[in-house]
C-alpha cells in the first residue's frame, strides 16, 4: 500500500470510533506499531484534528470532514458484486437497506463508472433462504445490537429439543447456513445455534450489559486460542494417522450446543 493510501486510511479507521488504539490500527494496515505512531505524528503536522497519544488511543477532533469519496470502475463493480451476493443471504431490512445504500452510491460514480458497475453480468438469485428463515434472522440480528436476551426452543443434529436463554453475540454465515454465536446462561459458556434448527424465538424484555469473558472479542480470542492448538497439534501427529485435529475444530464445535 503507498503511504498516501495508507495515510488516508488512517484516517477512515480513526473516524467514527470513540477511541482507536495504534495496535488495531497496525493490524489493520499490515504495519507496525512503530509506523503507525509517525503515520498519526505526519498527520497531525498536516492539520488532521488527530487527538490522543500513544498507548491510549486516538481519535478524530470534531469538524473534520473528508472530501466525498471516489472510486475507480474496478472498484465500483466490485462494490455492485459484494451487494448482490449479500442481498440473497440476508434479511429482507438489510437487503432493502442493501439496494438504497448501493442506489446512492452508483448515484455519485462518473458515468463510466456507473455504467460499468451496473453492466456487471454477476447475479445472486435469492434462493438460499425461506421467507421464515429470512425473518427470524432479522429477529436475531436485532436482538444482537440491541443486546435483548432471547428464549430459543432448539433442535440439535439428532432432533432433540432443548430450550436456552441466550446472549446473542453475532450471526455468522458459513455457506448456506447461518449460526447464532451466543453466551449460554445454562451452560455459562459460549454456544451456536444453526438458524435452521431454532424451532421458536422469543425477545425478552431483560437486556445485557457486555461483561468481561462473555463477549464476542473474548469468543473469538478462545476459538483462535482453540484453532492455534488444534493447528500445533495437527502438525505434530504421527505421518499417516488420519486423526489428526482440524485446525478449524475450535469453530465449528461453537455452531453446536451441549
Amino acid at each position: 500500500m503507498r503511504r498516501a493510501d495508507r495515510l488516508f486510511q488512517i484516517v477512515q479507521l480513526i473516524r467514527g470510533r470513540r477511541l482507536t488504539t495504534a495496535a488495531f490500527l497496525a493490524e489493520r494496515l499490515e504495519v507496525s506499531e512503530r509506523t503507525v505512531y509517525r503515520d498519526i505524528a505526519d498527520l497531525q503536522h498536516q492539520g488532521v484534528p488527530i487527538e490522543g497519544e500513544a498507548g491510549v488511543g486516538y481519535r478524530l477532533g470534531a469538524g473534520f470532514e473528508l472530501p466525498p469519496l471516489m472510486f475507480t470502475q474496478d472498484e465500483a463493480s466490485a462494490l455492485v458484486a459484494a451487494a448482490r451476493l449479500a442481498q440473497s443471504w440476508v434479511d429482507p431490512a438489510m437487503a432493502r437497506d442493501i439496494e438504497t445504500g448501493l442506489g446512492k452510491i452508483l448515484s455519485v460514480l462518473p458515468p463510466s463508472a456507473r455504467v460499468s458497475a451496473e453492466a456487471l453480468a454477476l447475479y445472486a438469485p435469492a434462493l438460499g433462504l425461506s421467507d421464515l428463515l429470512r425473518e427470524r434472522l432479522q429477529t436475531l440480528r436485532e436482538a444482537v445490537q440491541s443486546h435483548h436476551k432471547l428464549h430459543l426452543v432448539y433442535r440439535d443434529v439428532a432432533g432433540e429439543p432443548s430450550e436456552r436463554t441466550v446472549r446473542p453475540l453475532g450471526c455468522f454465515y458459513w455457506g448456506k447456513v447461518w449460526t447464532l454465536s451466543t453466551w449460554c446462561e445454562l451452560r455459562e459458556d459460549f454456544r451456536g445455534f444453526r438458524i435452521d434448527r431454532i424451532d421458536a424465538v422469543e425477545v425478552l424484555a431483560e437486556r445485557f450489559r457486555d461483561e468481561p469473558g462473555k463477549t464476542m472479542a473474548d469468543m473469538l480470542r478462545q476459538v483462535k486460542a482453540e484453532a492455534a492448538e488444534a493447528k500445533r497439534l495437527q502438525k505434530s501427529w504421527p505421518e499417516g494417522v488420519p486423526t489428526a485435529p482440524d485446525a478449524g475444530v475450535a469453530l465449528a464445535r461453537s455452531t453446536e450446543p451441549r
